[in-house]
């Protein structure tokens, strides 16, 4: 185990992300707290048994599970595992519970809805002075609680007082199966890890639509040329976007059934409704909640995004799937 001063960390979130990203931090070999919302799993981990969130998966004994958030806040380092919509409250209450000089780790994707702001500047708004990261990257979380191999990016900035962060987390968390990379573009990560999902569903759709595979390579390639037009309004650096952060999880969530995002354009473009695919006690995909507000951010910054545009109207209900398609190969030709 190599030395680091982030020896004990804190998960906090323990759907299907948050208990892979716990059983890897255990890998690392650091003491390790997962902080449980839901009570029924709480109980489940604490007899031994499976989290409903990731079934076929059980922890070590060894593995910390708590309900109490006061506790798990004690930890080096805190891993926040909640969802982009929720994060200002969440990390308004946690604040105060936070010691002086503990990372708090983004690890959910998203921009916020109203305020069309990344994860990242919900954060710094909701706990001012707290040291900030992110996590993000190509990782589906039945494949890290697997340990089979993965590489994220971890982005924090560098300071006198605190240090290289990101290089620490690195060290806290890297192991032979989990291997992440030290940045210090919180831009970049947040958005690249936000903008993909809405691309996802796009592509989902084209498979849906039975469009074949040229029109879905096409519409990876177009989609991450809007992502880094965006990111370089934003102050992104384009080898951030072109990194694990943006292009590699765009490649992974874009082309896979298994991402929850593809899996819910495909149901679109096959005709499946909204308010089926969002009915109560059923996971929405990140991306739906993501497409209008990346939507908004880009008109806010004078930047053009057909394709996150469309998928934006296809949620509302204002554009149905054959539509989009077409409305995107309609559009003037122009030089790439």
């Amino acid at each position: 185990m190599a030395s680091s001063p982030y020896s004990h960390i804190a998960v906090l979130g323990a759907g299907a992300w948050g208990t892979a990203l716990a059983l890897a931090a255990h890998a690392a070999g650091r003491k390790v707290t997962l902080w449980v919302r839901e009570a029924d799993v709480l109980d489940s981990l604490r007899r031994g048994g499976e989290n409903r969130f990731l079934p076929g998966v059980t922890l070590p004994a060894d593995l910390i599970v708590t309900g109490d958030l006061a506790e798990a806040a004690k930890a080096d380092a805190l891993l926040l595992v909640v969802p982009a919509q929720v994060l200002s409250g969440f990390a308004q209450s946690l604040a105060p519970l936070v010691r002086p000089g503990t990372p708090l780790v983004i690890c959910a994707k998203g921009i916020e809805q109203g305020s069309g702001r990344l994860v990242t500047e919900i954060l710094e708004a909701a706990a001012p002075g707290a040291v900030l990261a992110i996590l993000s990257g190509p990782s589906f979380a039945r494949d890290v609680a697997r340990g089979l191999p993965t590489a994220v990016t971890i982005a924090a900035r560098k300071s006198e007082q605190w240090g290289d962060v990101a290089a620490k987390l690195q060290d806290a968390l890297g192991s032979a199966s989990f291997r992440p990379y030290a940045s210090d573009d919180l831009v970049g990560v947040a958005l690249g890890g936000a903008a993909k999902n809405v691309y996802a569903i796009a592509c989902g759709v084209v498979e849906g639509l039975g469009l074949g595979e040229n029109a879905r390579a096409a519409l990876l390639a177009r989609g991450f040329a809007e992502l880094s037009r965006l990111g370089e309004a934003l102050g992104a650096r384009r080898e951030t976007l072109m990194g694990l952060s943006g292009l590699g999880d765009l490649v992974l969530t874009a082309t896979s059934p298994s991402s929850r995002n593809f899996s819910f354009g495909m149901a679109l473009g096959a005709g499946k409704a909204m308010a089926e695919l969002s009915a109560p006690g059923k996971p929405l995909a990140e991306g739906a909640a993501t497409a209008p507000a990346l939507v908004a951010r880009a008109k806010a910054a004078g930047v053009e995004m057909p394709i996150a545009e469309g998928v934006a109207d296809l949620i509302s209900g204002a554009l149905p799937p054959g539509e989009a398609a077409l409305r995107l190969m309609r559009r003037k030709p122009t030089v790439e």
